[in-house]
């Protein structure tokens, strides 16, 4: 695979079609924005085992005029999800009715980033700037794979081979629509999802606020409730998309922006804040290798401890962060020859990142999930949505950290990533991977700016994960073939529990990024461990 080249905007996602959807709506005059629109929603049908309409989804911005700015649309828990509710039960459900026990974010999110961006949700205040373009458009793409079917791919097949399991004892939809020959889908086979498209056609005729708010909602909230879970009519109505401030933290030669708690946003800024105080060595040698996983370790003590719902936090992430001495302090606990003893409790989950560009010159960086593999099971009999299990990672506990409240936002692994750099390019990038978002991150991110590596090859070179992800319970430092082969040996040398997975894998996630230059011409990359594709204009 190459780094592909544009003139006029690009986009990139992890599946071929949500590419080209997204690349479409910007050659017929959309923006990013309103690409990333069209793509997460071709994502949600044609990627339905990690994405959906029914999961959360956080956004990051750059605008024309250098203002960065993040939208979450990320759901609380619902009313009736207390401790009273699972009692007796040692943990939240990761499948099933009680699994499903928060809002769904992700359409409040494209509302909100729609806002003011032309013939989608507002007038734009730029004369001649792109973004015109009606919600229908915007959803066309989606709606025509939902009705007349989408080839599932390698991926795909495989995902649901290994859940169908315990995916087709959940009550709804689930077995109707993704087993409909009795069996999992098979690669090659198509994919319908006829209840999906008339979902998708019900918000392009009634808009976004209709998923909340409208005929929509409450079908919603009544299959919900049929199906044994706790969110309501009520819950839906007074869900809002909020619009944090965006952590920030400056390196050598760039500003680097994510997102705020609930999510992981700031255990992959502080990664690379302490990375940057270390000795480099090589790509891909002994220092970067073992500097990054210690200076992950550091960034998840801090995270375990303090990342959660902002209302129930004192933490004050952004003064971390712009504090130089406190870094380098944080910095000097690396040893830069042995690791720290591991492992800490992990997290995981399934996703999707993608990103885009337009001439404009605004760049998005953008990422949503069910959660799980299809989240919590629960397809809705009458919208085809398939609702996320996002509040399984709430702690049954009377306080502290991620502890179950009505309300609450859960610990999201989710966080979309984006750099300005001082030469004036602009780099937005990301990964589906749970525990692994901040480690792909920091390595792509580094292999491209620190040492001067291809855009494409940062992508594709073997990659690492300390930690779990995709339901792996081994806490490991994972490494891919292809590294030097003295490494594996050095790494373990230094105390870390090497473990070879072999030949690139999906375990280590499905990353992207995408960079507008200087000139006003574009580059993007795609992970050859996903279907994905970049799609120039």
């Amino acid at each position: 695979m190459k780094t592909v080249s544009a003139q006029s905007g690009i986009v990139t996602a992890p599946h071929f079609l949500a590419a080209k959807a997204g690349r479409d709506v910007l050659a017929d005059g959309g923006n990013a924005v309103e690409a990333c629109v069209a793509v997460a929603a071709t994502l949600a049908v044609v990627y339905p085992h990690m994405t959906g309409i029914g999961g959360d989804g956080f956004w990051l911005i750059r605008e024309p005029d250098g203002r960065v700015h993040s939208i979450h649309g990320c759901g609380g828990a619902a009313a009736g999800a207390d401790l009273s509710l699972y009692a007796g039960l040692d943990a939240v459900p990761t499948r099933g009715p009680l699994a499903a026990n928060t809002v769904a974010g992700t359409i409040s999110g494209w509302a909100a980033a729609l806002e003011g961006q032309g013939g989608s949700g507002g007038e734009s205040e730029v004369e001649g700037a792109r973004g015109a373009l009606p919600l229908g458009r915007l959803l066309r793409d989606a709606i025509e794979h939902a009705e007349v079917g989408v080839r599932v791919t390698v991926g795909g097949a495989a995902i649901a081979a290994a859940k169908g399991g315990e995916l087709r004892e959940q009550p709804g939809a689930y077995a109707r629509i993704f087993e409909p020959e009795g069996r999992p889908l098979a690669e090659g086979d198509v994919l319908r999802q006829p209840l999906l498209g008339e979902t998708l056609r019900t918000l392009a005729t009634d808009g976004l606020e209709s998923f909340y708010r409208g005929e929509l909602g409450a079908m919603i909230a009544d299959d919900l409730a049929a199906l044994g879970s706790p969110v309501s009519g009520e819950d839906l109505a007074a869900h809002r998309a909020t619009r944090p401030e965006p952590l920030h933290t400056v390196i050598g030669g760039a500003a680097l922006y994510n997102s705020a708690p609930p999510t992981q946003g700031f255990a992959s800024l502080l990664t690379l804040a302490l990375f940057d105080r270390l000795q480099a060595g090589e790509a891909n040698g002994f220092d970067h290798v073992h500097g990054l996983v210690e200076a992950t370790k550091q960034a998840f003590l801090i995270r375990d401890l303090h990342v959660g719902d902002p209302a129930h936090a004192a933490f004050d992430f952004q003064g971390l962060l712009a504090d130089p001495t406190a870094l380098d302090a944080l910095a000097a606990r690396i040893d830069p020859a042995r690791a720290l003893a591991w492992p800490q409790p992990p997290q995981w989950g399934d996703t999707c990142w993608f990103g885009a560009a337009d001439a404009d010159g605004r760049v998005v960086s953008c990422i949503q999930s069910t959660y799980f593999e299809f989240g919590s099971g629960l397809v809705l009999p009458r919208t085809g949505i398939t609702w996320q299990n996002r509040g399984s990672s709430f702690r049954l506990a009377a306080d502290g950290w991620n502890a179950l409240k009505p309300g609450r936002k859960p610990f999201h692994t989710l966080n979309p990533a984006l750099a300005v750099f001082g030469d004036g390019r602009v780099m937005a990038y990301g990964t589906m991977g749970g525990e692994g978002q901040p480690q792909t991150q920091a390595a792509l991110f580094t292999r491209y700016a620190r040492f001067g590596m291809d855009l494409q090859e940062a992508i594709s070179a073997p990659r690492w994960l300390l930690g779990r992800t995709w339901g792996e319970q081994s806490t490991t430092l994972k490494l891919e073939d292809g590294f030097a082969q003295g490494l594996y040996g050095e790494l373990a040398a230094a105390g870390h529990d090497v473990e070879r997975v072999g030949p690139l894998t999906a375990t280590m996630g499905h990353a992207g990024a995408l960079v507008r230059l200087g000139d006003g011409t574009f580059q993007g990359a795609t992970d050859p461990r996903s279907d994905g594709a970049v799609a120039g204009w």
